[in-house]
């Protein structure tokens, strides 16, 4: 029979030492709870004072903290300091889609070994770093087995989506999940010169174990292009030089489920978190592990891109702050002229080898379809047609003086807009008719809900007009460096405008109509004007409308006194000058 003391001391040796997780443990074969985050944050900071701090920086819609680390060995520990210090931040983000967890527990182990002196040559001393190890809490204790069932490990893990059905990854300019307010909020205040969002990602077998994108370094401002170019370069040949297969894409082939037909860089709209941060004039990583390879494995690639990303930071952070500068104040002079805000691969590819397998593709006596099989003890280089020259996909012209957003908008976009960093003033007063553009669209509705919203595509243009301007109006100046940004916002032809996202949508429903007898009465009157009859006319001779009794008794409503004038108006408007100056 053991003695107390025996078993006492047998417990103390059964637990695992101080600040090591779940996954290390289990032999990577399992991810913990959100309890653990809790206790290794917690821990982190007893082992190491004044070199961490543990807190939390929001609450999810179903009351749990959301937690964030924040480490330094010289104790740069606030965003003040950093920022009194001229102190390069790194900000990796992890748990945004919470089953795809590597970069939570990849994080922890970077960050004790970095503290321990381990690694990173003391790159604590010359950068500070930011970490959220889970961002989608409530989707990660929406724990379960085979929730990512083409992901090789761990045993159980979170969920895709929030609690509120919603992906974070989707919601980084619409900002309406309380995780992305929260976490904007944190970005802002950090303003870290390099943002990693930590993923893995889905699709095909090959062998390449991990994509890393960002931005800028085939667009965007030019000094950070430079130094991009340069930081990806180093950063692959790193990898490389430990064993990793890189690539510089997201590895998802041009036609759906066939490897013949290759690969496009591209880049996305600011919905997602690492195009978000590209906008804000500073690098926005997409780091993505491949699914199938074994977790601990994927956990091991994610901590070596991580900390080659912080000891590039050490050696040239300085750098790339004087770049983010310049860009910033290059940005504030764009005010009148051309921003592209969207990129699209060129129609002229060049052959990539690609290390795959060898695959059948076969028709499916199940679905119909081809499908495919890989053979993954039959390694083989891919010649795959690969797209990776970027051109401008929409150009705007930006207004030379802003952006106005009348007072029924006013408050919740100027809440939309503090989060996002972007400058704007409220008129004190009225001015009762100002030259600005309008924009009067055309608009198509998505068929179904996405992201819990009515989405919808503009078409339009800008035009001449005058608007009374209440008290309460928001003027968003152009000359500002978030002036991107605050284009992909309020541009209603962009992807991820407030108008394309919805928010506008009540002021494209017809809410007053005529009568048809009554039209048809109003039309025959209208008809004795010879101006208009020789419009009629002439819309007669498209013979779609002429066979549309609907749109030839629309012609005549327009006309009417109660058409309403406002309707299909976009309630942004663009101005040359600041109202009232």
């Amino acid at each position: 029979m053991l003695g107390p003391a025996l078993i006492v001391a047998l417990s103390l040796a059964s637990k695992p030492p101080a600040l090591t997780s779940t996954a290390e443990t289990s032999g990577f074969q399992r991810t913990g709870r959100y309890e653990e985050v809790q206790a290794l944050c917690a821990a982190f900071v007893a082992r190491f004072p004044g070199k961490v701090t543990c807190a939390p920086f929001g609450t999810t819609p179903l009351g749990r903290p959301m937690l964030h680390l924040v480490a330094s060995e010289d104790g740069v520990l606030t965003p003040e300091a950093a920022k009194e210090k001229g102190r390069p931040v790194l900000f990796f983000q992890a748990g945004i889609h919470s089953g795809e967890i590597d970069g939570k527990d990849a994080g922890f182990l970077l960050l004790r070994d970095l503290l321990e002196g381990k690694v990173g040559d003391g790159a604590l001393f010359k950068v500070t770093v930011v970490f959220v190890p889970v961002l989608n809490v409530d989707g990660h204790e929406r724990f379960g087995k085979n929730h990512r069932p083409n992901q090789r490990g761990p045993r159980e893990m979170g969920w895709r989506v929030t609690s509120q059905n919603l992906n974070l990854n989707r919601d980084f300019a619409k900002a309406e999940a309380p995780e992305t307010q929260a976490v904007l909020k944190l970005l802002h205040a950090w303003a870290p010169i390099l943002f990693a969002d930590l993923h893995v990602t889905d699709g095909a077998k090959f062998q390449h174990d991990v994509s890393v994108t960002f931005e800028p370094w085939a667009t965007g401002p030019e000094g950070l292009k430079v130094a991009g170019k340069a930081l990806r370069a180093e950063l692959f040949a790193e990898l490389e030089g430990k064993g990793h297969l890189p690539v510089g894409f997201y590895p998802a082939f041009n036609a759906d489920d066939d490897p013949a037909s290759g690969f496009s860089y591209g880049w996305p709209s600011p919905r997602f978190a690492n195009a978000y941060w590209a906008a804000n004039n500073r690098y926005g990583l997409l780091v993505e592990t491949h699914s199938w390879k074994d977790f601990g494995a994927r956990v091991k690639t994610t901590y070596d891109v991580c900390l080659g990303l912080l000891t590039q930071a050490a050696r040239n952070g300085p750098a790339w702050l004087k770049a983010a500068a310049e860009a910033d104040a290059a940005g504030a002079k764009q005010a009148g002229g051309d921003v592209a805000l969207l990129y699209e691969p060129t129609k002229q590819p060049r052959t990539l080898d690609f290390l795959g397998y060898e695959y059948a593709r076969e028709p499916s006596d199940v679905s119909g379809k081809l499908w495919i099989r890989y053979d993954e003890k039959k390694p083989a280089v891919w010649k795959v047609p690969y797209f990776d020259e970027l051109g401008p996909a929409l150009t705007v012209r930006a207004p030379k003086g802003g952006y106005l957003v009348p007072p029924p908008h006013a408050a919740w976009v100027a809440q939309k807009l503090a989060l996002h960093g972007i400058s704007f003033v409220t008129l004190a007063k009225d001015e009762p008719s100002a030259k600005v553009q309008t924009f009067r669209a055309t608009p198509r509705f998505r068929g179904a809900p996405y992201e819990g919203r009515q989405t919808v595509q503009l078409e339009g243009q800008w035009k001449d007009d005058t608007q009374a301007l209440p008290a309460g109006t928001l003027f968003i100046p152009a000359a500002q460096p978030r002036l991107s940004l605050a284009m992909h916002l309020l541009e209603p032809t962009a992807p991820d405008s407030f108008a394309a996202w919805g928010f506008f949508n009540a002021h494209f429903e017809q809410k007053e109509y005529l009568e048809d007898y009554l039209a048809e009465a109003f039309a025959r009157e209208l008809l004795k004007d010879p101006k208009v009859k020789a419009a009629f006319d002439a819309r007669l001779k498209d013979e779609a409308f002429a066979k549309d009794p609907a749109a030839r008794l629309r012609f005549f409503y327009e006309r009417h006194p109660s058409y309403d004038a406002r309707l299909n108006l976009v309630p942004v408007y663009r101005a040359e000058r600041q109202p009232g100056r």
